[in-house]
Formats: structure tokens, sequence, C-alpha cells
């Protein structure tokens, strides 16, 4: 079963009407706001708070920020939103509570606001969703080969001999190896149990009992690398992950072997990759580059033998509902004087993305 906001569970929605409601304010791009937040959701944040949906804070040091700080109990953060530092907390002095409809809060939640002990949440397991469905695609298409068979088809527009052309591909019994079992990766390993697939994980801080029970086995990241039809990069972008899979892990993969990256242009070895892709010697999906934008010359756009695309497999058009939703069931929690479903930690900050 795929991962549920405390709404699809009944969340506590208090139906008092005089109860407590507290101020909170919306902080994000301003043109994100209508795209992230739809007219239900909006409803049911005004509803538990006094929130106007006009007022939407992308730089904290304006009068009018100020202002809506002042009064602040609960901020509704996503892209966008300024760092929280220790001048914001000092201008926000009942600020509480920060609710992430959005992956990663370290781009705004400070050391500062963990040492007040401001409660934060993320929608981190909602944008996850999305990721972890585009890798089932991509691993499924991967051991099809159909990036190659799309482009040979497309080339020879003539009847062939394609069952004896591609007498190896297949999903049956293929292995693929996940990278890191953070949220969009345990995800993954749920998406490929129905398939006949032997799964292999890479993760330092889990254990072979606990990735038994993810349905994988456990391995190390060069055993994994060598083993892998497909290896798809679920870990978080951290100085220790950096070019993770580097040009040795590279010369590994078998031949023919599919790199799928949902994570961090910078956790693969992007030059030793592209060397490895122009031979046509392994595939690659790529949904994640460095830099983010490929400078217009990069062979990764040409290359048949790549899918390439913007950094789209996460939430993007109506999946960006599912963040806003995620922040309103936490927002009832909180409410309700009930702990988040989805807490982000101090303690965990390290090591996640």
């Amino acid at each position: 079963m795929p991962p549920q906001s405390t709404a699809a569970v009944g969340s506590p929605e208090p139906t008092d009407p005089d109860r407590r409601r507290p101020r909170a304010v919306l902080a994000m791009h301003p043109q994100l706001a209508p795209q992230l937040i739809d007219p239900r959701t909006l409803a049911r944040l005004t509803s538990l708070a006094e929130i106007d949906p006009a007022v939407i804070l992308d730089d904290f040091t304006t009068p009018e920020a100020l202002a809506a700080l002042a009064d602040t109990e609960v901020l509704v953060t996503s892209w966008g939103c300024p760092p929280i530092d220790e001048a914001v907390l000092a201008a926000a002095p009942r600020l509480r509570a920060v609710l992430h409809a959005a992956g990663s809060v370290k781009h705004h939640v400070t050391e500062a606001c963990w040492e007040r002990g401001i409660q934060v949440t993320s929608a981190a397991w909602a944008n996850a969703l999305p990721v972890a469905e585009y890798t089932l695609a991509a691993i499924l298409f991967a051991n099809k080969q159909v990036l190659r068979m799309a482009a040979d088809y497309r080339e020879r527009r003539a009847p062939y001999d394609w069952q004896a052309a591609y007498s190896n591909v297949g999903n049956y019994r293929r292995t693929v190896g996940i990278v890191g079992a953070s949220q969009i990766g345990r995800r993954v390993l749920e998406l490929l149990r129905p398939f006949d697939l032997h799964l292999l994980l890479h993760d330092p801080y889990v254990d072979p009992e606990e990735a038994a029970a993810l349905g994988a086995c456990l391995v190390e990241l060069d055993e994994l690398c060598a083993l892998s039809d497909v290896v798809s990069v679920h870990a978080p972008q951290l100085p220790s992950t950096r070019h993770m899979i580097d040009r040795r892990r590279l010369a590994l993969m078998p031949d023919g072997a599919t790199v799928v990256n949902t994570s961090r242009g910078s956790l693969i070895e992007q030059d030793a990759l592209i060397a490895e892709l122009v031979t046509g010697r392994l595939d690659a999906v790529l949904d994640v580059t460095s830099p983010e934008v490929l400078p217009a010359d990069s062979p990764l756009y040409e290359l048949t033998n790549v899918l390439l695309t913007p950094h789209a497999a996460g939430s993007l058009g109506g999946e960006l509902h599912r963040l806003a939703a995620a922040a309103a069931d936490e927002l009832a929690c909180y409410v309700a004087g009930l702990p988040f479903a989805h807490p982000v930690l101090a303690q965990d900050i390290h090591r996640t993305a």
C-alpha cells in the first residue's frame, strides 16, 4: 500500500467553532502558491487557521513580511521560502511550527529553528510518490531496452527479426540495484515487489534484516554495481555521497546496464558516465544532472541511449496538490494538539536530503 496522508486514515479535524485558530502565513514563491494549493485545500487551511491567502512571503525583510511575522505561529512553506534564521525568529516571537509543502527543509530551516524547538514537518513522503512511479517506469523500460529498440526501429523502418536481435531483454529474473533506502528508495522497492526481479540494496544505515523486510538483499556498493542490470540512485546529496557512483564503479557495471538517477546529479561522476554512454556500453535515465541545466552542447541531449528529463520526476502539475493537502493534514494535527504524522527531527538532518 502507498504511504497515506493523515486525512486518508482519519486525521483529527477540529469541529468546535470556538476552537483556537493559530495565525499562519504562506512562505514560498508567490507564483507557486496557486499551483500548489487547490480550492479545496485552501478552504481547509483557512478553516483550521487564520491565514490570508493573499499574503505570500518570499522575502522576510520587507515591512509587510515583518508585520505578518509578528504574530505568526505557523509557517506553511514550500519552494522559495527564504532561510528562517535568527533575525527572522526575532521578528516572529510566536512562531512554533513550520509545515513544509515540499521535500527537503535544509534550504530554509536553520540551526536557529532547532535551537528554539520549532516543530517541523515535511511533505517529502508525498513528493516521493511520483519520483518512485517515474523510477518504476524507467526500470521496467530499461530492462526491456526500450531506448535502444526505439532508436533501432526509427532507423530501420522495415521488417526485422526483433526477437532474435533482442533475445536477452526483459524483466524476468533481472537484477535491480537500489542505492539508498530513502523514502523514495523504499517506495521503489515496494513498487518492484510484484515483478520477477532480484532486488539488491546498498545503504550504510540499513542492516540485512531490514533490507530483507524491504524485499531486497543488502550488499556493498561495488557488488551492487557489478551485479545489477539497472542501478537506480536514491541517496541524499551529502559531502559523503558526492561521486559515489564514480568512474571505477561505472566500469564495474555489466555491458548494457542502465543507470537511473532521480536524486541529484552530484552523486554520479558525470564525465565518466558520459564517456561510458558515448561508447554505447551503458544506458541512462537521468532526471538530474550537474549542472541542473546542462550546457547546450552536452552530448546527453543527443545520445539515443539516454532519456533526459528536466528534474520532472517529482511533483508536477496536479501532483503538487498532494503536497499542500499533506501540509493541511499536519496543520489539523497541530491544531488538535497531536504530534505530526511526518515530523522532521534535528538528529536526522545530517543523513537526509
